[in-house]
């Protein structure tokens, strides 16, 4: 495959660059053309073979959970401060919530969760019940899973971390891709190419056709 070729090559050229001292994330942006966000918009989770890091969650639940950081809902009237709010928001990556305080979730933290991307939704993020088979098998698809919203023609993607073995990154990178492609409107017309980058590096241009 084609696409398979070019993209060991990018990551061969990104290694060259001069090492961080930090492990940089790989990106990938992919760069649309010939559709209209605003009547088609992107909105999905997709599931990736390896995951890129631990994705720090937090759940909405009616008591205190041990395999979770809480918010029970006595807590929730604490962040009526807009500060506190915007401190947890920015704190986490992900939120959880059991199904019936979903009402009271989106009255109290929907204005901040919801244009951060991290509300608690019925795709990946909602519970029945709060045990520990539950939240695991959640943490574990939450922590395997990335969610592509396309505000704009060019969608910036973290698929993995430099320290990630080359073929890894490239599982990643395809699985996004494939799942991109069907969600587009005229799948592979409507990608322009696709670039790939570490946080400091600049971007590699990849061909797709």
């Amino acid at each position: 495959m084609e696409i398979n070729e070019e993209l060991k090559k990018a990551l061969i050229e990104l290694r060259k660059n001069e090492p961080r001292k930090f492990n940089q994330t790989v990106d990938l942006i992919v760069n649309l053309q010939k559709f209209e966000l605003k009547k088609t918009p992107i909105n999905l989770f997709v599931r990736i073979p390896h995951k890129a890091k631990d994705k720090k969650i937090a759940g909405f639940f009616e008591s205190k959970n041990p395999f979770l950081d809480t918010i029970t809902e006595l807590d929730f009237k604490r962040y009526s401060d807009k500060k506190k709010l915007k401190g947890l928001v920015k704190k986490y990556d992900f939120f959880i919530s059991q199904a019936k305080l979903m009402p009271k979730v989106a009255t109290t933290f929907g204005r901040a969760l919801g244009p951060a991307g991290k509300m608690p939704s019925p795709q990946l993020g909602i519970v029945l019940n709060a045990d520990e088979k539950s939240i695991n098998e959640l943490k574990e698809k939450i922590n395997t899973s990335l969610r592509i919203r396309a505000k704009e023609a060019s969608i910036k993607i973290p698929v993995g971390k430099e320290d990630m073995k080359d073929e890894e990154i490239i599982e990643n990178v395809l699985s996004v891709y494939n799942e991109l492609i069907k969600a587009l409107p005229r799948d592979k017309e409507n990608i322009k190419n696709i670039e790939l980058k570490f946080t400091m590096t600049k971007p590699i241009k990849i061909k797709v056709r």
